[in-house]
């Protein structure tokens, strides 16, 4: 307890208020919030959405990067046609939205 007192009510060194150390840090936080977990919480949300709206026949692609065409559904397990009469059952969060999109998009020319 004494070694919390010690540093919670030791004076500024610096001639620094200490308000503006407590302005630092919540400055810090704020950054954080953005930069970071405001975009890993909506890129968890499209994640959520895409794999809710997920339907029969829909091309997709697995986190494995397996590619395939869903064929049947049955609650949180999908089964994927990876080739003709190649069958494989997968779990629905396993299905990536990033992989899928990055697929279904048309080739470019790097010239």
């Amino acid at each position: 307890m004494t070694l919390w007192n010690t540093i919670l009510l030791q004076a500024p060194s610096g001639g620094a208020p200490s308000y503006m150390n407590i302005i630092f840090i919540v400055g810090l936080i704020v950054i954080f919030y953005f930069f970071m977990i405001r975009p890993q919480q909506s890129k968890q949300k499209k994640q959520k959405q895409f794999s809710e709206a997920l339907k029969k026949g829909d091309t997709v692609v697995t986190i494995g990067g397996i590619h395939g065409k869903i064929i049947a559904m049955e609650g949180n397990t999908l089964q994927l046609e990876v080739d003709k009469g190649v069958k494989i059952k997968v779990d629905r969060a396993s299905i990536s939205l990033e992989n899928t999109e990055f697929a279904q998009k048309p080739a470019t020319d790097s010239k």
